[in-house]
């Protein structure tokens, strides 16, 4: 197989990572936290946009509030994780874009100008923000639980008041705990997923 990294690290990052639903008490550091971020803050975006913002929940009263947001079972497995983290896009991302184009100073205004045209780009490049940290957490040797059955709307209300903020995604972070994996799901292969034109 022609790839760069060797299989310890492929197995590191994919083939042997899988969504965790239970977390030892170990706990998971801010220094850990920024070096997953000081990685992963350079994947590749469109413009280089970079809309996602990390909130860290931590205090009992933070983690009270967020799994009152919560569906089925994604509560308690939040409340029993060391660290949970909302991600959410900022949807006045591009006042932080860089001077994309010095020769054409309008550009920013050009393609960022419109709130609508703004939620989508913010929303699709901090997806792929998600997916590099997630891939990130992994490569701090932790694992990590995301999910989707949470009230977004909800926790938008109640972590980002005013509404420049619109989460999209919960993590749970930490080392996993005992019974962490259910049985992996099968993957389509390659023939079934790429096609050449």
């Amino acid at each position: 197989m022609s790839l760069a990294l060797d299989a310890a690290a492929q197995d590191l990052l994919f083939r042997g990572a899988q969504t965790a639903n239970t977390f030892t008490d170990e706990p998971v550091t801010d220094e850990q936290i920024q070096a997953v971020y000081d990685l992963v803050k350079y994947g590749p975006t469109a413009f280089n946009q970079t809309p996602l913002r990390i909130t860290l929940v931590r205090s009992q009263e933070a983690r009270q509030r967020l799994v009152q947001h919560a569906m089925g079972s994604n509560g308690p497995k939040t409340l029993s994780a060391p660290l949970t983290a909302i991600l959410s896009v900022d949807l006045d991302f591009h006042e932080k874009l860089p001077t994309l184009f010095p020769a054409a100073p309008g550009i920013k205004d050009a393609f960022f100008s419109e709130a609508a045209s703004r939620e989508v780009a913010g929303t699709q490049n901090a997806t792929l923000q998600a997916g590099y940290f997630i891939v990130g957490i992994r490569a701090a040797g932790l694992a990590a639980g995301p999910m989707t059955g949470y009230d977004f709307s909800g926790i938008d209300k109640e972590f980002f008041g005013d509404g420049k903020q619109k989460s999209f995604l919960v993590i749970n972070i930490g080392k996993p705990g005992a019974d962490a994996f259910h049985p992996r799901s099968p993957r389509l292969a390659f023939d079934e997923a790429v096609t050449a034109v």
